[in-house]
C-alpha cells in the first residue's frame, strides 16, 4: 500500500476532504497515512479527523502524525502540499493592510497582484526546501501542490527541483459545474475542453451531445440571469466570447479594468468584494475552536463525501492502472504554443499506470493568450525573483502586474514593495540590494 504524505495536514476540513476521497477507494483503504504540520494543536485535531474518518468509512489505513517533516516524507510515494507560509497573521494581514495605505485595494491576494508576489517570495523557498528533502528521502514522489500562489509554485519546483509535480486546483471542474447550473443542463452530460494558466483558463469548447453550450450560456446575460456574485466573470465572457475558470472576485484583481479607487460605482456595479479574503480568514478563525471542538468530540458523526478535487483520483489511478482525464498544472513543455516554454499550463493530463501525461493543446486563441501572458510576465519574474534572490525582479514583478500598474505610479511600486519587504522580516530571506533610481525631473507645469 503506498505511503502518502500530508504537508500542512493541520489545514483540518481540506485534509478531512481529501481523507475521505482517497480512504473511500477500497485499494488505498489500507494506505499509511502521515500528518506533518508545525502546528501540534491544529495537527491533533486533524489525527483525531483523520480516525474518525477511516471509521466510518470502515477503512484500516496506518495513521501517523509528526511534527517532524522528515519523518513524514521518508519513503512516501505521494506527498500531497497544502501549507500557507507565514499564515493569516502576520502575513495575510500585511500583504492587505500595507497597499492600502497606497490606495491599492486588493479581494483575496493569493495568486497574482502585490500579494500574489508576496505569497510567492515567501512560499517558494520553503516548497524547495521540501523538494530538496523528498529528493533525499523519497525521490520517486509525486507531488500534489495545492498551494497559492499555483503558477508561481510550480513553475519555481520546475526549474530548481527534479521532483514530479502537478499543481491542483477546483476552478476548472468547480466553474464548469457553475455553468452548468446556469444554464440548467446536467454537469454529466457535459463535454469541454479547458487550458490556459491557473485561474486564468478558458473554455475552449463547452458542448453537449457535440452542440455548442456557449449560445445557452450567453442566454443567460442577455436574459438577466447573471448570478450577483459572477458579474465580473460575464462581462469578460461578452468581452473575450470565453468563460474563464477562476471566480470573480479573484479574476477582478488580475486584471485592469475593475478595481479602481476613483470608481465606487465598478465596485458596486459589478459586485466586487474588497477584502474578500481577510473576512473570510476572520469568520473561519472565529469558528475554529467551536469547529475543534465538534471535530474532536466522539459523539459528533463525520459526514464523509467524495469532493470534486483531483488528488485522490490522480492517485487511485497511478495505483490502479484505472484511466482518467485531470486538469493539472505543469510546465509548459510545448503543450500551449502561444505562452512562453517552461511557464506553468493548466491542461488536461490523461493518468495511468504510465504517469501524468499532459495533453497538448497547440495555440490558444491570440486574444486570450495575450491576456494571460500579462499575468505570465509576473509570474516569471517573481520566480525569478525568488530563484536568484535579486530584489529588483521584485520591483519589476510588481511594475507589470495589471491591477498595481492601474493604480500606482513607478515610486509608489518601489515604496510599496520596499514597504512589504520590511513588514515581512524574517518570512522572506535577503534579496540582494537594488539601486533605487534618483527623482525623476517634473515638469513645472505638471
Amino acid at each position: 500500500m503506498p505511503k502518502i504524505s500530508f504537508i500542512g495536514a493541520g489545514s483540518t476540513v481540506f485534509a478531512k476532504n481529501l481523507l475521505g476521497d482517497i480512504l473511500s477507494y477500497p485499494e488505498l483503504a489500507e494506505s499509511e497515512i502521515s500528518l506533518f504540520d508545525i502546528d501540534p494543536e491544529r495537527l491533533q485535531t486533524s489525527e483525531v479527523v483523520a480516525r474518525k474518518v477511516a471509521e466510518t468509512l470502515g477503512a484500516k489505513p496506518r495513521i501517523d502524525a509528526t511534527t517532524d517533516r522528515e519523518r513524514s516524507l521518508d519513503g512516501a510515494d505521494y506527498a500531497i502540499c497544502m501549507i500557507q507560509v507565514g499564515g493569516f497573521e502576520p502575513c495575510t494581514v500585511i500583504d492587505f493592510e500595507i497597499p492600502k495605505r497606497y490606495g491599492l485595494r486588493q479581494t483575496i491576494a493569493d495568486t497574482l497582484g502585490i500579494g500574489g508576489i508576496m505569497r510567492g517570495l515567501r512560499t517558494i523557498p520553503v516548497l524547495l526546501e521540501m523538494a530538496h528533502d523528498m529528493e533525499r528521502l523519497c525521490p520517486d514522489v509525486t507531488l500534489l501542490q495545492y498551494v497559492n500562489p499555483m503558477a508561481m509554485n510550480c513553475w519555481a519546483l520546475s526549474r530548481a527541483s527534479r521532483i514530479r509535480t502537478i499543481g491542483l486546483c477546483h476552478s476548472v471542474q468547480g466553474t464548469a459545474a457553475e455553468i452548468a447550473r446556469d444554464i440548467g443542463v446536467p454537469l454529466d452530460e457535459i463535454n469541454y475542453l479547458c487550458a490556459g494558466i491557473n485561474h486564468m483558463a478558458f473554455y475552449l469548447t463547452f458542448e453537449r451531445d457535440g452542440a455548442d453550450l456557449y449560445p445557452r450560456i450567453h442566454e443567460v446575460v442577455e436574459q438577466g440571469q447573471v448570478p450577483g456574485w459572477n458579474r465580473v466573470r460575464y462581462e469578460m465572457l461578452q468581452r473575450l466570447g470565453s468563460f474563464v475558470t477562476e471566480s470573480s472576485e479573484h479574476f477582478s484583481e488580475y486584471v485592469p479594468y475593475f478595481i479602481k479607487r476613483d470608481r465606487p460605482d465598478l465596485i458596486e456595479g459589478f459586485n466586487i468584494p474588497l477584502d474578500e479574503y481577510i473576512t473570510r480568514c476572520q469568520n473561519q478563525l472565529e469558528g475554529w475552536q467551536d469547529l475543534r471542538r465538534a471535530l474532536e468530540d466522539p459523539a459528533t458523526e463525520l459526514l464523509v463525501e467524495r469532493s470534486h478535487e483531483y488528488g485522490s483520483l490522480i492517485i487511485h489511478s497511478l495505483e490502479t492502472g484505472i484511466p482518467r482525464v485531470v486538469y493539472g498544472n505543469v510546465a509548459n513543455d510545448h503543450l500551449i504554443d502561444n505562452l512562453p516554454h517552461g511557464c506553468c499550463v493548466e491542461v488536461p493530463c490523461l493518468v495511468d499506470k504510465n504517469g501524468i501525461q499532459p495533453t497538448r493543446i497547440g495555440a490558444l486563441p491570440p486574444h486570450l493568450a495575450a491576456l494571460m501572458q500579462t499575468n505570465v510576465n509576473v509570474q516569471a519574474l517573481t520566480v525569478e525573483a525568488a530563484l536568484s534572490g535579486k530584489r529588483e525582479h521584485i520591483y519589476h514583478a510588481a511594475m507589470l502586474d495589471p491591477h498595481t500598474a492601474a493604480e500606482l505610479d513607478l515610486e509608489q511600486i518601489w515604496s510599496l514593495v520596499d514597504d512589504l519587504i520590511e513588514a515581512h522580516g524574517d518570512w522572506l530571506p535577503e534579496y540582494a540590494t537594488a539601486q533605487r533610481p534618483s527623482a525623476a525631473p517634473r515638469s513645472e507645469h505638471a
